[in-house]
């Protein structure tokens, strides 16, 4: 089956805006910044470029995830615990038992998101949100560096 291709835009690099959002989390699950995300955006009347994010942890990872239906998320936590067990007798345990598991889920998510930007709005999909991945068991605050590189309205 032939593949379709839009039509191309083109858009010159003439900004780099970067903000930092702090995210306090109530402990392991995920937690939307979607709207956070396009108030940065809309802030600095970002046009065409693309949205990069990074957290700055290495227990928490971010997403992009169904936004829809709240089971998704609790099935993607029971998951995530399959496969890291709190109780799997890791050697690092100086900062708790949910502690080595939580950076094996880090790992597997990944700390950094790239997502596109049309028309001054993130390019999810229908059913598509931006989420901190909490990983421990207690609350902490979070921080996610946004960078959007690419074209703003003109003032």
């Amino acid at each position: 089956m032939p593949a379709d291709l839009s039509a191309v835009h083109t858009a010159r690099i003439e900004t780099i805006s970067t903000a930092v959002l702090a995210v306090a989390t109530s402990g392991e699950g995920f937690f939307e910044i979607t709207a956070e995300i396009a108030r940065f955006l809309d802030g600095i009347k970002a046009r065409n470029g693309v949205l990069f994010l990074f957290i700055r942890h290495t227990s928490a990872s971010l997403v992009i995830q169904e936004n829809a239906d709240a089971d998704v998320r609790t099935d993607l936590v029971t998951a995530l615990t399959r496969l890291a067990p709190a109780d799997a007798g890791w050697v690092h345990e100086i900062e708790g038992p949910d502690d080595m598991p939580a950076h094996i889920k880090s790992m597997l998510n990944g700390v950094t998101l790239h997502v596109p930007v049309v028309e001054g709005e993130v390019a999810l999909g229908t059913w598509q949100g931006i989420y901190v991945a909490e990983h421990r068991a207690r609350p902490h605050r979070r921080e996610v560096v946004l960078q959007f590189v690419g074209a703003c309205e003109q003032a």
